[in-house]
């Protein structure tokens, strides 16, 4: 049987402000072309399909016209809920989807419930939340962690599949020990220590993980599929897309990577705003959502209106000064006996790269304080009777 394993769509991300949906909208088209090419029987999308519990309109008919698309193309498709995914809203009338190819799975009752697709039983696991009363009450364990309530999990699983054959699969959603993270990824460490021995998934031909964005294999039979879109610059030269299984009736598997559209691709540039500015190595980062490190040992005046006559998708400028650092008092320290319309002044020259306010940026700022100064003496006035009511000095 093909399968192909996926994860971490995220619909509704942003990437440092732009918007996420088109280059998602092209890994669907992607995906169905895909399934149609390859004769792929089952489509495993192992959680955090939306990047909130609420998802944005958009995000959500997106997924509708994906999940019509790819079951019309012949596909069976297997979605379970992550970390990011409302297991309620993700859930809705599950039942009823499952008459139509459809099977999404986000509610514990149903751990150690497969899908059955050809001869290959397909054991998807919901993100399973370890302080979840529900969660431990129907694995029964006591301990909530996530070693805990997936390996109560994964007990259901090989119990099922002791009788079904070698070809099984389990999808879950968690952080496997050998794993590498990416900056784009949040953290599920409520509850609980949160990484999983990859053993975990012992006694399955195929373990399709989701959680970390980055493509990689943590045990012989364990896989990540990654992200199929980047969405932090720590991803920068990943190769992004969705993984082809197929798996024969002895269980033996064999995996290819299938690289998915890249819409825009990302570049990380550092140096000198000098030498950023005039190097032909950074010409490709033109075309890139870019993100520039300047290493000037002063922050350079009007950096970002210069950067981005070059690089027209700058996204991100940060700031990490070569040489050594000059000691600086605490922010407490600095404050102390500075007049409130200096303390003003000094943070409109700072966030200006050193530009002073003028006389009339000092006379509004000065406005703004008296006008604050009233309120709260205004304020202070109205709770004194109160206090004094209350017994309060």
């Amino acid at each position: 049987m093909k399968l192909i394993h996926t994860s971490d769509w995220h619909l509704g991300r942003a990437f440092h402000g732009v918007g996420l949906l088109g280059a998602q909208a092209d890994y669907v088209d992607h995906l169905v072309e895909t399934v149609r090419e390859e004769s792929v029987e089952a489509v495993l999308v192992s959680g955090d399909v939306y990047d909130r519990a609420l998802p944005p309109p958009d995000a959500v008919q997106l997924l509708s016209e994906a999940l019509t698309r790819l079951i019309d193309a012949g596909a069976t498709v297997v979605l379970s809920s992550g970390n990011h995914d409302s297991a309620i809203r993700l859930g809705f009338a599950s039942g009823l989807l499952e008459r139509s190819g459809l099977h999404i799975r986000s509610d514990v009752a149903d751990v150690g419930r497969p899908v059955l697709v050809g001869d290959t039983a397909v054991y998807p696991l919901p993100y399973l939340e370890p302080t979840a009363t529900s969660v431990t009450e129907s694995l029964a364990v006591g301990e909530r962690t996530h070693t805990a309530v997936l390996g109560a999990a994964m007990e259901r699983v090989r119990a099922d599949a002791a009788g079904r054959g070698p070809s099984t699969v389990v999808m879950a959603h968690c952080f496997a020990s050998g794993g590498a993270a990416s900056d784009s990824e949040r953290d599920i460490t409520t509850g609980g220590v949160a990484m999983v021995p990859a053993d975990t998934f012992d006694g399955v031909a195929y373990g399709a993980l989701g959680h970390l964005h980055r493509p990689q294999q943590v045990a012989d039979h364990v896989r990540y599929s990654g992200s199929p879109v980047a969405m932090s610059f720590s991803e920068t030269g990943h190769t992004k897309g969705s993984l082809l299984v197929e798996i024969d009736p002895q269980g033996g598997v064999s995996v290819e990577q299938v690289a998915a559209p890249v819409q825009r691709e990302l570049a990380v540039v550092r140096g000198d705003l000098d030498e950023v500015l005039a190097s032909q190595q950074h010409a490709s980062a033109e075309r890139a959502w870019v993100q520039v490190v300047l290493t000037d040992p002063v922050r350079p005046v009007g950096a970002l209106e210069r950067l981005r006559r070059r690089f027209p998708h700058l996204l991100q400028l940060t700031f990490e000064p070569r040489g050594q650092v000059v000691p600086v008092r605490s922010y407490t320290a600095r404050l102390q006996h500075r007049e409130p319309l200096d303390v003003c002044c000094d943070f409109v020259a700072d966030v200006r790269h050193g530009v002073p306010a003028d006389e009339a940026e000092r006379h509004v700022l000065a406005a703004a304080l008296e006008a604050g100064r009233r309120d709260r003496d205004r304020a202070e006035e109205y709770a004194a009777p109160r206090r004094r009511r209350r017994g309060v000095a």
